[in-house]
């Protein structure tokens, strides 16, 4: 999956020279947290809610509320801005968000603004990568770490005439190991577990408790 596949392409952006009451006013009618800073069609900076909100002075002093509020946005703004380009891959992009902990990516082809990606796009497609928007049963064990594995599992899988809506893996604890979760697209997925288990697979979840089946 590419970034131009799930990134939102309706940019509300701001010229450097417009005012940080503007671009308060622009934040808080849009509900949007980034703000973009574009010059005749190029990036140049970003704020932020929180940025606009430091930048915003005590009501107490009106005088200075004026005049902090009548400043450029191009006083307040990152000009450093972390970017993705729309063929990235989606898993690289959460991984420059989570790395450097920053909110958004604005999308850039050849300087110009094309898209933005939010830690929210990011958590709404990992929602749906996972299968958990559709009726489904998580199906979890611990496998060797070899190859053919997987293959099997899925053999078990196709036997029963079960799709798999998702499957990911993540390292053991035990060495050599990993761990596969699916979501199959059932509601009772006993029959498999039983499967599974007289294979020698260890099943995580659901376990053996009729309780966890209820």
């Amino acid at each position: 999956m590419l970034v131009q596949d799930i990134m939102k392409t309706d940019v509300i952006t701001i010229h450097p020279s417009e005012t940080i009451r503007l671009a308060l006013l622009t934040v808080q009618e849009h509900r949007i947290r980034h703000l973009p800073v574009v010059d005749q069609g190029g990036l140049v900076g970003i704020v932020t809610d929180r940025d606009l909100r430091d930048a915003s002075p005590s009501t107490l002093e009106r005088e200075r509320d004026e005049r902090i509020m009548a400043q450029p946005v191009s006083s307040i703004m990152t000009k450093e801005v972390l970017t993705a380009h729309p063929r990235d891959f989606v898993e690289e992009a959460a991984l420059t968000l989570y790395e450097y902990n920053v909110g958004c990516l604005p999308v850039v082809r050849q300087n110009r603004i094309v898209g933005i990606l939010t830690r929210k796009d990011i958590l709404h497609t990992l929602v749906e990568l996972m299968g958990v928007t559709k009726p489904s049963q998580r199906v979890e064990m611990t496998v060797p770490d070899q190859a053919g594995v997987l293959a099997e599992v899925t053999e078990v899988f196709r036997s029963h005439n079960m799709n798999v809506a998702s499957v990911f893996t993540y390292t053991g604890e035990e060495p050599d190991s990993l761990h596969l979760v699916f979501r199959l697209e059932t509601m009772d997925a006993r029959d498999v577990v039983n499967e599974l288990d007289a294979k020698g697979f260890r099943v995580v979840w659901p376990t053996k408790d009729p309780k966890d089946w209820d």
